[in-house]
């Protein structure tokens, strides 16, 4: 796989009409031979997030989810694209609970992908990750904007209450998983 490609034509597709199917094709493609994908992105050695490619139109992504890891509920405020290349990444998907002050969720679905696997999710899905196995987790996420720089939310695990998405958080979770991981 070339991966200079694959930003390339990435970068092609989110100008069509129905980018996120055009995108979804090729990830698909991307994830159908897990050996070549990891060889073009490194073989995972623990949790993280690599940025392949960042831009105002795309983001795309290397997640490598820790044995156990789990995110919290969140949104990203633009549409999506996960394939994953190896291990398994269980998506639970919330929705909002109509008429709640503090921005409270309820699940609303789930679904587990494992390598091979291609999921696209629309601008408006909020979900929370799970790795649980006790191997790391590949998948290449594509989003549709400047994942960076686009306002979000996160939702309190405890409460379900809705919050400002923080990075800096979000990243010191995956350090966390990878020191608990060391330690197993």
């Amino acid at each position: 796989m070339d991966l200079q490609q694959f930003v390339s034509d990435c970068g092609a597709a989110v100008t069509e009409s129905a980018p996120t199917k055009a995108v979804r094709e090729l990830v698909a493609r991307a994830v159908a031979e897990p050996p070549a994908l990891e060889k073009a992105v490194g073989t995972p050695m623990q949790g993280g997030i690599q940025q392949i490619h960042v831009s105002d139109e795309l983001t795309i992504l290397n997640v490598i989810w820790a044995p156990g890891m789990t995110i919290m509920p969140h949104n990203h405020n633009m549409w999506a694209v996960i394939g994953v290349y190896g291990g398994r990444e269980d998506n639970i998907f919330w929705r909002r609970i109509k008429g709640d002050p503090n921005g409270r969720i309820e699940a609303a679905g789930a679904k587990s992908l494992g390598p091979q696997d291609v999921r696209p999710l629309g601008d408006d899905v909020i979900h929370s990750v799970v790795n649980p196995t006790a191997k790391l987790t590949g998948a290449i996420h594509v989003y549709g904007g400047d994942f960076f720089a686009v306002h979000r939310s996160e939702w309190e695990t405890g409460s379900l209450h809705e919050q400002p998405y923080d990075v800096e958080k979000n990243v010191k979770l995956f350090a966390n998983a990878n020191r608990r991981g060391a330690g197993a």
